[in-house]
């Protein structure tokens, strides 16, 4: 199994979902945090999967070490699908998670809760000093709330609804949202992937 792990991100949440869907395998876990030095990785991928694979790639070149990456995206049927892989910028470079939210809601003002579906799609990344490159997947259905309820999670959390639990993901408990996400599904995956190689053939191709 690997020994350690770069996460690939500086997003403290989304490192602290990754801490939490990764641990627990007896390896250690690094951060940016101590890697200051490491590249900021451009997500400027059309697909989600470009981008996850972009950001593992480079880290694990920066740092010689496995990284993971992921990257989320919101397909919410109403608009064609977007926001798409624009989800974390669909206010604008810079926006805050309660920039996007707002305008996702105002793109949907007036529309029925029927034709509010959608759906995150996750795609994580395991990339290795050698090149080599394994990708997991997992999806979350849902529809846009009308309205932000919640105060856990970040992101979209707020005004994606999970019918069945008349709760949107913020309304869940860290360990509800991490046994159900679409990044617990993408990571439980990944978490296989990880078990299923030695290290030392990672490393060295």
């Amino acid at each position: 199994m690997i020994s350690e792990l770069v996460l690939a991100t500086r997003n403290r949440h989304k490192v602290e979902e990754l801490i939490a869907l990764l641990g627990g395998l007896g390896m250690t876990i690094h951060t940016l945090n101590e890697f200051p030095d490491a590249p900021d990785v451009v997500e400027d991928g059309d697909t989600c999967e470009v981008n996850a694979v972009k950001k593992a790639r480079a880290i694990a070149e920066f740092t010689g070490l496995p990284a993971v990456a992921d990257d989320t995206g919101l397909e919410v049927d109403a608009l064609d699908g977007r926001p798409g892989v624009y989800a974390a910028r669909y206010a604008g470079e810079g926006a805050t998670y309660e920039d996007n939210c707002l305008k996702l809601l105002r793109e949907l003002s007036g529309i029925p809760r029927e034709r509010r579906t959608a759906r995150f799609l996750t795609v994580a990344a395991i990339a290795l000093p050698s090149d080599g490159v394994q990708v997991a997947w997992g999806t979350l259905e849902g529809v846009i709330a009308e309205e932000a309820s919640g105060m856990q999670g970040f992101g979209y959390d707020p005004v994606f609804l999970i019918p069945e639990l008349g709760k949107t993901l913020a309304q869940l408990s860290a360990d509800h949202k991490n046994a159900i996400s679409h990044r617990a599904q993408a990571f439980t995956k990944m978490r296989d992937i990880v078990k299923s190689h030695d290290q030392r053939s990672l490393v060295n191709g």
